[in-house]
Parts: C-alpha cells; structure tokens; sequence
C-alpha cells in the first residue's frame, strides 16, 4: 500500500484504549515525544480510565467510543487484552483512526486477514507490537548482520524460560488462555527478531506440552485463586526461512530456572549474540573462531522504550513514507505462530504462507525528544 503525506500539521493526536499495567509504560513516553500529543485514555472500565488519564496529566476519558470519536486522534493505541485486539482495531478502522496494536495482532489467521483487508481497504495503516526491534541494542545488532560482520547468517537459538507469570502477575489468567501461553506471549518478540534477520519464515515444527492444569495466583488482591490452564506451557520450534537458515526456540513457562532473552544468531564467519528483544537496548556480543573470548560491541540509537513504534507510525504518517512495525509484519509472525500451534497439534511440519516484507533501518541519529513536525 502507497500512503501520501498527511494533510494535518504538527503533533500527531493519539487516544489509548487500554488502562492496564502496560498503558503505564506507554504512556511514560507517549506523554514526552513532541511530536506525539495523547487526548483522551479510554477503557470499558471508566474509573480505570479517570485514573490513568489524572496520573499522566491528560484531559479527557471515558469508554472506548470516547477515543474512537475523537475529531483530534489520528492514532488510536489499542492495549486491551488479546482476545480483544482485532474487536478494537477493526472499530479504529471503520472510525477512520490508523491503529497501533498490542501483541499478538490477532488469535488467529480468519480475523488478522480480515483486519490487514478492512485497513487496506480504507487507506488506514496498522502498526503493532513488539517494537522493541526498534531500539538501540536489536537494531545495533540488524547492522552488524547486514554489514556481512558475520558472512552469511545460517542458524538461531533463543530461549526463554521462567516458571510462568502468576507468581507476580495480580491477574494472570489471561495469560494462559487461547492466544497466550509462552508462544503468543513471548513469541512475537523473538519471531519479530528472527524475521528481521532471516526474512520471512516458510516452514516450522514443534513439540508442546503442559505441566499443570490448574495454576494458582501468587500475589495481589486474587491470591490464592485457581485458573485453568488452556494452552501448553512449554513449546520448542524449529523454523525454516525464505533464505534457507533455520533456528530452534524455547518457549517455557514450566523452567525453575530463568533464562530471558537468549537469541544467538550463527553465520559463515562468526557468532552475534544478542540483546534481549523483550528490551529496547542492551550490548552485542560477537565471536569470531580463533578469538579467546567475546568482543562486546556498544548499543547506539535510540532506545526510549514502549512507544518508538508509535511515534514511527506518526511521523511516517505525516511524511507519507512506510512505517516499520507493520500489520504484514504482525500478521506473518502471528500466522507462524498459528501454524507452530498446529505441528503442536499435527506433529508435523507445517507450511507458512505469509511473508513480511523486511523494515527499513532506523536511522542511529533518528530522535524521539526531538520535535520534527
């Protein structure tokens, strides 16, 4: 889709939906960007809603309509749960309002397809999570692969490993149901990374499984509640990409031990370790064979946190230029996602359709303090 330069001038109007834990973290930045101005927060729960919105200093709130209607949002912010992401994003389109979305875009293929047809159809663009390969450590890392430092890029690990979310989490469940679990929670910031380093992804395998039935709330107001448990808790994939490379993953909410932030990418000529992609910075660590130890290698660029993909999305709007976090992007790690599920299920290999078409660099001089509209 081509996009012309916006007809609006200056700060680009934003509404959240969404006043959970993670609109907190949002809207630290959201709030600071110049060229970023946050109108009215939003949620089904009006008082939470008032709450955020008196916290960060912002006029107005209400219900979702209340963002969705809004004449000066352009952008609307959806951090509603998962299984809610598509049922907001598809108003926000129909609204006339482009979209950046929480992860994962959709549960499933029928509704993430139907969401890129209906924005594609009304010239509105959708941008969604993880945009943590924006930041200073992964994107440090991206030049180093395309710089040829490591020849040519061949096989990945990554893991991640916890003992799962409800011992802290004051309201887990969620996280454990259809569209959750380790894999569609976690997923998407390691698949994003892979796909930026290898390209799209053609092939996976997988294995899961799951320890417990029922888990038990650990701390907060619901301690000691029960909840079932909907999805595996331990996946391993294999995936085949475009270019023929291959990587392993774990994906575990079963681990005593934890283990975050694993992703090690092997290539003709040397090793790169990277930075944890659930974070927005961080070193590099390189290997070459011969070499007695690893050469660090500092992060540069920005790395201000949850929020550069939307101030991407804004200033790529008003310049009329592709934005990088894109819903193809999204929708072709959600559909590998997807189809890890079935060989789960299957336990065979199963074919990914999509593709994603590789993000443009971010420039290491690009500035989020800085006003540019």
């Amino acid at each position: 889709m081509s996009f012309a330069p916006s007809t609006r001038k200056g700060p680009v109007g934003v509404g959240v939906i969404g006043a959970g834990n993670i609109s907190k973290q949002y809207l630290d930045n959201l709030t600071v960007f110049p060229d970023l101005k946050v109108h009215v927060i939003a949620d089904l729960f009006e008082d939470a809603a008032e709450a955020r919105a008196k916290e960060y200093g912002i006029a107005e709130w209400g219900g979702p309509e209340k963002a969705l209607n809004h004449p000066d949002v352009e952008i609307i912010v959806n951090l509603t749960i998962p299984a809610a992401h598509v049922e907001v994003a598809t108003a926000a389109v129909n609204a006339g309002k482009h979209v950046w979305t929480e992860k994962p875009f959709s549960l499933d293929r029928e509704s993430g397809l139907g969401l890129l047809k209906a924005a594609d159809a009304a010239g509105i663009r959708l941008g969604t999570a993880p945009d943590t390969f924006l930041g200073a450590g992964l994107q440090t890392a991206l030049r180093l692969i395309r710089r040829g430092d490591i020849g040519t890029p061949l096989t990945a690990m990554t893991t991640f490993q916890t003992p799962g979310p409800e011992s802290w989490h004051p309201n887990p469940a969620f996280l454990f149901q259809y569209g959750a679990g380790p894999l569609f929670d976690m997923g998407p910031y390691y698949l994003t990374t892979l796909v930026q380093a290898f390209g799209s992804i053609r092939k996976v395998a997988a294995v899961g499984s799951k320890s417990k039935e029922v888990r038990v709330i650990g701390s907060g107001p619901k301690a000691g509640e029960e909840f079932t448990v909907e999805v595996p808790t331990h996946v391993s994939a294999m995936a085949q990409f475009e270019s023929g490379a291959s990587s392993h993953s774990v994906f575990s909410f079963e681990s005593p031990r934890t283990r975050m932030g694993f992703v090690e990418i092997t290539g003709t000529e040397a090793t790169l370790s990277l930075p944890d992609p659930n974070y927005f910075t961080g070193d590099i660590r390189l290997w070459r064979a011969g070499d007695e130890d690893w050469t660090t290698v500092p992060a540069t660029g920005p790395a201000n946190g949850r929020g550069m993909g939307v101030l991407d999305l804004a200033r790529s709007l008003r310049a009329g230029v592709p934005h990088r976090a894109t819903g193809d992007l999204a929708y072709h790690v959600l559909d590998s996602m997807v189809s890890i599920s079935e060989s789960i299920d299957a336990g065979t290999f199963v074919n990914v359709e999509s593709s994603a078409p590789a993000s443009p660099a971010l420039p290491e001089d690009w500035a989020p303090d800085t006003a540019t509209l």
